[in-house]
């Protein structure tokens, strides 16, 4: 018997992606967790991601049966997603109607939509406030009903060649494709799960190797890539050296020295720095200073920015030139007083309570005060942190980092 529940097939990105026009980071997962998939299951359709149609790169036939028969097509183009931009581009050119475009509010994109009617949101840091998600997926769920009872022509193709003939195909054949969808669906879905409870238990190994099942099953997907070779690298299995060299191997195809990313340059500089830390290799400190002021410079990652401006200070104490000790120490000053200034505006936004990354927003704010040698601020942002009740790791990790923070800098002074 065939199903008879409409179907609406989502078109967007998977994990986090970087809008590289502002080096913004975007959970595209909270998007589709928090305001797509609840409004479309809302409005009675049954909810298939396009992420979970495998493709080897391109796209096959399953994807193209998917954009011709589904009744509603969600489009998210954030990020100037290529395969989501491509696949909208095939729904209109095989349905003149039912498809809905959507995208993250400050997202440039570099191609001419300006005819098309594009449905907005905000990201707050990666993620999405409350009262953002609850807005937009209410209005995204009156969009849908609008759209399934009063169908209007919305495909630029067939509105420019009205006398266009849609194709078909049969019901008992998409319901075929439909349910090997959905298994592929709940595959992809147990790994992912396992992934990250065991990321979330700082099982490192764990997460490696249910993170490496889906970059097998993704090969093309970037935040696979970074979070299986971060989790390499911090399993230091069977060693830390080989872990850390083999998680460099992941990353290759990102090609981080060319690369724009800071999530992929971030990854790319911790390894480095651990690799100085390992061997005491100053080729490897270099490279890890490189890849952080990148990110930071780039993009203006408070992370990278951190980062680097430690490096700069360990790299001042092993300097045999007086001159380049200085010119170390004043980067890192530099990048630190940068890097407050850029935080506190971010402090100062309307929405900044909704960030998904405050916690480390303050964590970064104490360490750079109190590398700075203002530790009444240091305390005051250090308190901040503490008051949002972080995980045990979480503390740890900012401690490591106060800890490096002070340390280093004293002795570069």
């Amino acid at each position: 018997m065939v199903n008879k529940q409409k179907i609406c097939f989502v078109v967007m990105g998977f994990g986090k992606k970087t809008d590289y026009e502002s080096g913004r980071l975007l959970d595209l997962d909270a998007t589709y967790e928090a305001i797509i998939q609840p409004a479309v299951e809302d409005c009675g359709f049954r909810c298939i991601r396009a992420n979970e149609i495998l493709h080897s790169g391109i796209i096959d036939l399953k994807m193209y049966e998917m954009l011709l028969k589904a009744d509603l097509v969600v489009a998210d183009i954030s990020t100037g997603n290529v395969n989501a931009v491509y696949e909208l581009g095939v729904r209109h050119a095989l349905r003149p109607f039912s498809t809905i475009v959507m995208k993250e509010r400050k997202g440039k994109l570099h191609f001419d939509l300006d005819h098309t009617s594009t449905f907005m949101y905000d990201h707050l840091g990666d993620d999405i406030g409350h009262r953002e998600a609850k807005r937009a997926q209410e209005e995204l769920s009156r969009l849908i009903k609008t759209v399934s009872q009063d169908p209007q022509t919305d495909s630029p193709v067939y509105t420019y060649i009205p006398f266009l003939k849609e194709p078909s195909f049969t019901d008992k054949e998409f319901e075929e494709i439909l349910e090997d969808a959905e298994d592929e669906q709940e595959r992809f879905s147990s790994f992912l799960e396992a992934a990250e409870a065991a990321a979330d238990a700082s099982n490192h190994r764990e997460a490696m190797k249910n993170f490496n099942n889906l970059l097998n099953m993704r090969p093309d997907n970037s935040y696979l890539r970074q979070q299986t070779a971060l989790h390499t690298y911090k399993s230091k299995h069977p060693s830390e050296l080989l872990a850390l060299v083999e998680a460099i191997n992941i990353l290759e195809p990102l090609e981080p020295k060319e690369s724009n990313d800071p999530e992929t340059l971030g990854l790319t500089g911790a390894i480095h720095k651990r690799l100085w830390k390992l061997n005491k290799d100053s080729h490897a400190l270099d490279l890890a200073i490189n890849f952080y002021e990148r990110g930071f410079i780039l993009k203006g990652d408070y992370y990278n920015a951190e980062n680097a401006a430690t490096c700069y200070e360990i790299r001042s104490l092993l300097q045999s030139s007086v001159d380049e000790a200085l010119f170390d120490q004043m980067s890192a000053r530099k990048i630190r007083k940068k890097t407050i200034e850029q935080l506190l505006e971010v402090i100062e936004t309307e929405n900044f309570q909704e960030r998904s990354d405050k916690l480390w927003i303050y964590a970064t704010l104490a360490n750079c005060h109190f590398a700075l040698g203002l530790h009444s601020d240091g305390e005051n942002y250090e308190q901040e942190f503490i008051a949002l009740s972080p995980a045990d790791w979480e503390k740890q990790t900012y401690l490591s980092g106060k800890e490096s923070a002070i340390e280093y800098s004293e002795k570069s002074s």
